[in-house]
């Protein structure tokens, strides 16, 4: 082949390479996006302070306690260090990617001494039968990305390594909300512990009573009984919710990697007047730009519809361009001089004929895998309005169920107080006090489960809402 045909195949070549056989990415289509939350109903939520880092959003329940253990889990949980390696791994991917483009050059050297056979019909008695072969050279290789065959590898690697940097984010989202959770869990159990702790000194106090009462022939056996019944099951509940406490306790060690044998935290009540924080919710349009697990999921997409391309250009020639250059001869001496040059230069094309139908059932593999990340990306946007709309539904519906509890609250302490008058007058049965107490008991544990679910409402929210948000 002449000079100006290989040049005239090397520019034709070239001016391929602007090619793709990728389809054209369009994000999938999905449900229109409401104008506004439906459940948003009465409930309407402040702006946050412009000073407040949006990112920490934590720090709106203005607990320095909590603030120090979130940091914590960012620098030491263990499943958000595997996160980030998986992150490192799909960028080298894609510089493994890009290297396709660059050529490829390689060095290599050999020496070799052999003796043919004297019977070899390949022997020629005009040339020793012993022999040094000693060769040096180098080997240039660049793949011509004419059906950018390359490049849809590239902008794959690229989605895939947006998803998992998507994926961290939604990971720390969540770690940093399950602790959030699990902290206000905590506080709660110490308020119900106090609670029940307290309980079980007034209700010891009871039976003394009684017991008194009933050694001076004023009450019956029964009514003993009764307080004895009534304190032990007291104490019952404060030793399950010790056992909860440390349990809860021990999950905190583990979202921050810390022995849970040595980690501890001193009890501190959940005070009965904290209350969730105001929250910015933004709009439902704006909804698929905060959630990292919805972006991963439409980077998800974007990497298959680039593999479709991958898996399309397997039909096509791949073209190259080869070039060696070295020293070889027969003697060191006269290794490294001109006469011991070699070169060879030139392109190739290969183009598979025949596979038994391997690329076309590669082809519509990658159509489904495209497929299923289109519907898992639809799936998380629909899963997505769903949480939003459940969080606000919660906060608005808990905080008339709060209103309420707490009337209920007063009302049963009044019914204790004049349940006890009754007792003490003669007026009542032990059985009516009985009943008072364990319905007061009841509506001030009823109160501190609602204060936890509302407290744990606030932090889904945030979670559903993406978390805190800020340009990069």
């Amino acid at each position: 082949m002449g000079n100006s045909h290989l040049f005239a195949l090397l520019g034709t070549a070239a001016l391929l390479a602007g090619c793709s056989l990728e389809p054209r990415y369009q994000v999938p289509l999905t449900v229109p996006p409401p104008a506004a939350y439906r459940e948003m109903g009465e409930w309407k939520p402040a702006q946050p302070g412009d000073a407040q880092p949006r990112g920490a959003w934590w720090e709106a329940f203005g607990d320095s306690e909590l603030n120090d253990l979130q940091s914590r889990v960012t620098s030491s949980n263990q499943g958000l260090k595997a996160a980030l390696a998986r992150l490192e791994q799909a960028r080298a991917q894609l510089r493994v990617a890009r290297a396709d483009l660059a050529p490829t050059v390689t060095a290599s050297a050999s020496g070799s001494r052999a003796r043919s056979s004297l019977n070899s019909p390949t022997f020629s008695s005009a040339k020793p039968p012993t022999q040094t072969d000693l060769v040096l050279e180098s080997d240039l290789s660049y793949e011509i990305d004419v059906f950018g065959r390359i490049r849809s590898s590239i902008s794959a690697a690229r989605a895939g390594a947006q998803a998992s940097a998507a994926d961290v984010a939604a990971l720390d989202l969540s770690l940093h909300a399950q602790l959030a959770s699990t902290y206000f869990t905590l506080r709660s159990l110490d308020a119900q512990q106090l609670l029940l702790d307290r309980t079980v000194v007034d209700y010891t106090r009871a039976l003394q009573l009684t017991q008194n009462l009933y050694d001076g022939g004023a009450v019956p056996r029964a009514d003993v009984a009764q307080a004895q019944v009534q304190l032990e099951t007291a104490r019952t509940q404060a030793e399950d919710i010790r056992l909860r406490r440390a349990q809860t306790e021990h999950s905190i060690a583990v979202l921050i990697s810390e022995p849970a044998t040595t980690f501890s935290i001193a009890p501190r009540p959940l005070a009965p007047e904290v209350q969730p924080p105001p929250l910015e919710v933004g709009l439902p349009s704006t909804l698929l730009e905060r959630r990292p697990d919805v972006a991963a999921a439409e980077r998800r997409v974007a990497a298959a519809n680039a593999d479709i391309g991958v898996a399309r250009a397997a039909f096509f020639p791949v073209f190259s361009f080869s070039a060696l250059a070295g020293f070889q001869s027969t003697s060191g001496s006269s290794w490294i001089t001109a006469p011991a040059r070699l070169w060879a230069v030139g392109p190739e094309a290969l183009l598979t004929l025949f596979d038994g139908g391997r690329r076309r059932a590669q082809t519509d593999a990658a159509r489904a895998a495209y497929d299923e990340q289109a519907a898992n990306y639809r799936s998380s946007v629909i899963t997505a309005y769903q949480e939003v709309e459940d969080a606000l539904a919660a906060l608005r519906q808990l905080k008339r169920e709060s209103s309420s509890q707490a009337a209920a609250v007063e009302a049963s302490r009044v019914q204790l107080q004049q349940a006890n008058f009754r007792y003490q007058a003669g007026a009542a049965t032990y059985l009516e006090v009985v009943i008072a107490e364990n319905a007061s008991l009841a509506a001030e544990l009823s109160a501190a489960d609602i204060q936890l679910r509302r407290m744990s409402a606030s932090v889904l929210l945030v979670q559903a809402l993406g978390g805190g948000w800020h340009e990069t």
